[in-house]
């Protein structure tokens, strides 16, 4: 579509969009923490169903911050850290 060709029909428009369209925001939410079933690690970040397994890193934010996901993600690391280490793997 470049350089504009002019008037396009709305699947061309469409298509140019899908083409060149990109996120601009750090994903989050792919693993949800949370205390109901749906979530697929509990508050503790352990997998749910799966022994031995934590998720640590933004997937397990239950919805994308305002700011820069970086140093929530740490946050997350470091509260993990600390389960490991009161807990053990479990």
């Amino acid at each position: 579509m470049a350089p504009y060709p002019g008037i396009v029909d709305d699947e061309a428009l469409a298509r140019a969009i899908r083409d060149s369209s990109e996120t601009l925001y750090h994903p989050v939410g792919t693993c949800r923490m949370g205390a109901d079933d749906a979530s697929v690690t509990d508050p503790r970040l352990r997998v749910r169903g799966v022994d031995g397994l934590r998720v640590v890193d933004a997937s397990v934010m239950p919805r994308i911050t305002r700011g820069h996901t970086q140093a929530p993600t740490v946050a997350i690391a470091e509260e993990a850290a600390e389960l490991i280490r009161e807990h053990g793997r479990a």
